[in-house]
């Protein structure tokens, strides 16, 4: 097989009239070579960070949408699963993923459970650790969310990074707002990257001391405008990801979009390019080819560079895209579950009231920090309920994996005026979550994911809808283009209720995750992420 085009190569900065050949899956020749074909080849892109179960697809369906979009490959945690499911999770995704002609390369869960501070469907110890370091699919230790483990010294984290490194395998950070001598200290253990900066002066202090700087652009967490001004002079040191990509805005784009942006702003393209297809292959030791003679064939032909947009996409010589249709086909899969909770009563969400003060999750757009506030309680009938006019709501955690009575608080900036929204994707255990306008509301969306084995759905007044995710609670079993079309559609149910949040699905399955500051609420209860510990709802 040959195609022409204008060749890029990205290492040595320079586009020229040629053909690539290939054969057996590799490259055999790329020859200079006059003809008059306008469009580029070049190395495909890849995610360097993400949780493929936040698009609710399952890996071979993911693949199908990711192709479209130039991308190749993937460096994903699957701590989703892992977190319902422990290791039999983390080799579905496995087994699913080499089913289809697309590179998932899977790294070992480092945290699960994330805490201590909430009930999880399983745990990943030191010794699970060791064997999954073995494993030759298993290509690095995921995201060390308990930085504070690190930074105490606990003894548990430090055998599981012990084992990365006995396998020679990367260790992969999340230290949002980690700074000074804590940093230092998070990264001379050996972990090598972060995707967690917010801010243009913390991601400047850890490239400065050696990390390499993941520039995030997901469906919740966007810190592309933060941090892509550090590009052009962290080039060899950067990546991009998306971390969470909701189904929706997978089908529009991925890690093209922000090549596209970058270039944009004027950035040089070899260097937005070397961000996008080369640094994760060389971090990670991935069996990915650059567009080279001998590597596999994994290249895209692109319109152009400055949109990026994907004509044809090859993994392993193999054309998976091309025609706006892509050729990865749907595999049979065995559905893996772990849903024990039985259906609430209204009752079960009744806050006796003891104070007029409450504390308060402020949930902030694009953004998976929160802040915490101190605000005014509205009672009725000895019960803390929400206040629509104020926009503070009442929230509940659900334990999915066994009966145990429900944990509330109250958040900001959700915005419903009517009714409610929960999710059984909720980071990182995957409990039940849940936010409404009244008790009756939240109890009824809550009771239809119990009753569904997982989902995401929005209760009216006079409606419900619901996606069902009967993998692990959290990923559907239809395709993507199915997925997506639902997803969109309850999305904008959420914000027919009130919600104003771009992404208001993808924001709720954070606002149980405790390992980001600063106000959370897991299944046992309001937890202050800034000192790790919980605190009470009603302030005395």
């Amino acid at each position: 097989m040959k195609v022409k085009g204008q060749i890029v190569d990205i290492i040595n900065r320079r586009i020229f009239k040629g053909e690539v050949a290939f054969e057996d899956g590799k490259i055999s020749s790329i020859i200079e070579k006059d003809h008059d074909v306008a469009h580029y080849i070049l190395p495909g892109f890849i995610d360097a960070h993400i949780h493929i179960e936040s698009s609710m697809l399952v890996p071979s369906e993911f693949a199908k949408l990711a192709v479209q979009h130039g991308t190749v490959a993937t460096v994903s945690d699957p701590h989703e699963i892992a977190n319902v499911l422990g290791v039999e999770g983390v080799q579905f995704m496995i087994d699913n993923g080499k089913k289809v002609p697309f590179k998932f390369n899977f790294g070992a869960p480092s945290c699960v459970p994330a805490t201590n501070f909430e009930s999880a469907g399983a745990v990943i110890d030191d010794e699970a650790i060791k064997t999954l370091m073995g494993h030759p699919d298993i290509k690095y230790l995921a995201e060390m969310m308990n930085y504070p483990g690190v930074l105490f010294d606990d003894a548990i984290v430090a055998k599981k990074i012990a084992w990365a490194k006995h396998y020679n395998k990367p260790v992969d950070g999340h230290a949002p707002g980690v700074r000074g001598d804590n940093i230092t200290k998070y990264i001379n253990v050996g972990i090598s990257t972060d995707h967690e900066c917010f801010t243009y002066d913390e991601a400047l202090e850890k490239l400065q001391k050696g990390m390499k700087i993941l520039i995030r652009e997901g469906s919740a967490a966007k810190n592309f405008e933060a941090l892509i001004d550090l590009l052009p002079e962290h080039f060899e040191q950067m990546m991009f990801c998306s971390d969470d990509k909701h189904p929706d805005d997978l089908i529009l784009d991925h890690i093209n979009k922000l090549c596209a942006r970058a270039v944009a702003k004027g950035m040089d393209v070899f260097k937005v390019l070397q961000v996008a297809c080369i640094n994760p292959v060389q971090h990670y030791n991935l069996d990915v080819g650059q567009l080279k003679i001998g590597e596999a064939a994994d290249f895209i032909i692109v319109e152009d560079l400055e949109g990026f947009k994907t004509l044809e996409t090859y993994i392993d010589g193999v054309l998976v895209y091309s025609n706006n249709q892509t050729y990865i086909k749907s595999v049979n899969f065995e559905i893996l579950n772990n849903f024990n909770c039985s259906t609430k009563q209204v009752s079960d969400f009744f806050v006796p009231a003891s104070t007029n003060k409450i504390r308060v999750i402020e949930a902030l757009e694009g953004q998976l920090v929160t802040n915490a506030l101190i605000e005014a309680s509205t009672i009725e009938d000895g019960n803390l309920i929400s206040d629509t006019e104020h926009d503070i709501l009442k929230m509940a955690v659900v334990n999915r994996y066994e009966n145990q009575k429900p944990a509330l608080g109250f958040i900001k900036n959700f915005g419903l005026t009517e009714g409610a929204i929960a999710s059984s994707v909720g980071h990182d255990s995957h409990n039940i979550i849940a936010i409404g306008v009244t008790d009756e509301a939240i109890c009824k969306a809550v009771n239809l994911l119990i009753e569904n084995q997982g989902g995401i759905c929005a209760v009216s007044n006079t409606d419900e809808k619901i996606v069902s995710l009967p993998v692990a609670g959290i990923m559907s079993d239809k395709d993507g283009a199915t997925i997506g079309k639902q997803y969109a559609e309850l999305d904008a149910m959420a914000k027919q209720l009130g919600s104003k949040l771009n992404a208001p699905y993808m924001t709720l399955s954070f606002m149980a995750l405790l390992v980001i500051p600063s106000l959370k609420l897991s299944d046992k209860g309001l937890f202050n992420g800034d000192d790790f510990k919980f605190t009470p709802l009603q302030v005395h």
